[in-house]
């Protein structure tokens, strides 16, 4: 369990701490509206970037449904959930599955990381993502294993992070998310 710290950026105090498990529905109050300019798509074992004209107006409501009993589970079986607040907002969220994944079981899946439209680009993605990789050292992983969304951004984020195209996805992730870019991240 991480003590609660601020962090101050130029314009907001934000709080982190492990978010609760009464608090896991929050989740979906955080504003992720994007614009997506561009994708990648895995040909031949590299990234190649195409061009994408789309908005992302939300969280949908499927994608809710379908997700917030998995992060219950999730949470039941140990799971960490690190949030930043600013004041009653959640500004953003990583989750750590402990569920050991790779072809060698040795690494633990970042089920998600989100960061809002209005926080985004001032390092709290970083943040959040170095709270999980600090969690999965400490169970004993050599990296993350993300199933990353497709878009520019995205993977160019978890790229500067050290993440790496996996040579051979976990199957069952794969299946789950195909067009997904499925990534290694070290720890």
């Amino acid at each position: 369990m991480i003590d609660s710290v601020v962090m101050t950026t130029s314009t907001r105090h934000l709080e982190f701490r492990e978010l609760k498990r009464a608090e896991i529905d929050r989740i979906w109050t955080i504003d992720r509206r994007e614009h997506i300019a561009n994708i990648y798509r895995l040909v031949d074992g590299g990234l190649q970037l195409e061009a994408h004209d789309f908005d992302v107006p939300g969280w949908h409501p499927d994608n809710v449904a379908k997700t917030t009993p998995l992060l219950y589970e999730m949470f039941d079986r140990g799971a960490r959930f690190f949030a930043s607040f600013d004041g009653e907002q959640l500004a953003g969220v990583s989750v750590l599955d402990t569920l050991p994944r790779g072809e060698r079981s040795h690494l633990l899946q970042l089920e998600l990381l989100h960061v809002g439209r209005d926080y985004r680009g001032q390092g709290l993605g970083s943040r959040l993502l170095e709270q999980a990789r600090a969690a999965a050292r400490e169970l004993g992983a050599r990296g993350l294993y993300i199933s990353a969304t497709p878009s520019e951004n995205t993977v160019r984020f978890y790229q500067r992070c050290g993440a790496t195209v996996l040579a051979l996805p976990d199957p069952e992730l794969f299946a789950l998310e195909p067009e997904d870019i499925h990534l290694e991240c070290p720890v």
